[in-house]
């Protein structure tokens, strides 16, 4: 039984998640012994963190409690510990919780380090501490203000810009703004408090926007900022209110930072390629990308908005990725900025499966006559003007699909094959 998906565990909550969520404390906490907690705004996050602390305190293990953070500020404080454990289920809806494990580097566990807590998981080898080895919990307060002054040091100069931040009512709602206010931005701040209830569907796209879309268009502002419900994501509305696509948000923040030698997905435009920087691709999930940051490399990101910083963590950093946004915004019109970048149309979906099984797959795609095939993560094919990616979903039980050519109809016409490919080797399972 595989536990991990693309980024962590997730699941609906339930009596079962909060008894994996003791043993996965249990687990972690013998296998590190100093371990950092922290939770975002979700409802039930509360009962998670403390199944969690529960099994690290019965471990033996020393455990610090940093309360609710966003998941970066979790990850940059875990350099203090031997490993850290965040309670989110990032943007799924607010039914839903999970758990993700993080390194002193910021990076997530590997795969490796996840198939050693998923044996001692399925080998219910989890054995308590004496009673004389065993610890309290304490208060590590701060985590928030040592990330942010470790933002703040990259950012010297005052920012003269105004702002949106539609924090989702998540985990950033008392950070980015006021990590903003201190850069020097006019903060206007919509949602921007805690709460368990999310007043959107929380994955920042276009469709959940409206609202700061409708803010910025009121404002005058120069940028609008989206985040998650971990604030490991951010995503941006460019100063006439249009939503900037995540690829050429990618774009815009490897040039803002100079970066040579980048990491991104397999499903990233393949317009990045085409600008000159040095590109390692990776399966799809940020976790793909901060393993690979380990060999080296100036910036990684994907379209979904994780995007990385490495001078700072290795894990995605929406909050750093606001400040840089800003920064940006308070320099030139991102309006002028995304006009000026190339694109290419980019078809992006999903097919629910609903625990069905797919045969045959990989032969009915083949049928498209692609001139290569890739299988980093899933099948990736490759034509002359364009490609298309079927790939399961590491966290949904859903098939995604990403397809991008040079013509609209190009792009549409391999979209739809993929759709009736997936959908003539669609069988029911048992």
């Amino acid at each position: 039984m595989q536990f991990f998906g693309t980024s962590g565990i997730r699941n609906i909550v339930t009596r079962d998640l909060l008894g994996l969520a003791y043993k996965v404390g249990m687990a972690v906490g013998k296998a590190y012994g100093d371990v950092v907690v922290g939770n975002d705004t979700r409802t039930s996050s509360g009962v998670m963190k403390h199944s969690v602390i529960s099994g690290l305190l019965a471990a033996g293990a020393r455990c610090g409690d940093v309360g609710i953070v966003p998941t970066p500020t979790l990850a940059f404080v875990t350099r203090e510990f031997h490993a850290g454990v965040m309670i989110t289920a990032s943007h799924n809806p607010p039914e839903y919780n999970g758990i993700k494990l993080w390194n002193p580097d910021g990076s997530a566990f590997n795969s490796v380090q996840q198939g050693q807590v998923e044996e001692v998981l399925l080998s219910d080898s989890l054995d308590i501490a004496p009673w004389m080895e065993m610890k309290n919990c304490i208060w590590h307060s701060g985590a928030a203000e040592q990330h942010m002054d470790r933002i703040l040091s990259n950012f010297p100069g005052k920012l003269n810009a105004r702002v949106v931040v539609d924090a989702g009512c998540g985990a950033a709602a008392e950070v980015t703004p006021h990590l903003l206010t201190r850069l020097g931005c006019e903060v206007i701040a919509i949602n921007c408090y805690h709460s368990g209830f999310f007043p959107h569907d929380i994955e920042p796209i276009e469709s959940n926007l409206g609202e700061l879309i409708k803010s910025v268009k009121g404002s005058g502002a120069a940028v609008g900022i989206a985040h998650d419900g971990d604030a490991d994501r951010m995503m941006a509305v460019d100063d006439k209110g249009r939503f900037i696509p995540g690829d050429k948000l990618l774009a815009i923040l490897v040039q803002a930072v100079g970066a040579g030698d980048v990491v991104t997905t397999v499903d990233a435009s393949m317009v990045i390629d085409e600008m000159g920087f040095s590109i390692r691709r990776t399966r799809v999930g940020d976790a793909a990308v901060s393993e690979e940051l380990r060999n080296g490399g100036d910036f990684g990101g994907e379209p979904s908005g994780s995007w990385i910083f490495p001078g700072v963590s290795l894990c995605p950093d929406g909050i750093y990725a606001a400040a840089q946004i800003a920064a940006i915004a308070s320099q030139q019109k991102l309006s002028e900025l995304v006009d000026s970048l190339p694109s290419y149309p980019i078809l992006r979906g999903n097919i629910r499966t609903d625990g069905a099984v797919l045969s045959g797959l990989e032969e009915s795609l083949a049928a498209l006559e692609p001139i290569s095939t890739g299988n980093i993560d899933g099948i990736k094919l490759r034509f002359k003007d364009g490609w298309l990616l079927v790939r399961a979903s590491g966290t949904e039980p859903k098939i995604r699909l990403t397809a991008e050519a040079r013509s609209r109809k190009r792009v549409s016409q391999l979209y739809e094959s993929g759709v009736k490919a997936i959908e003539s080797c669609l069988k029911v399972g048992p």
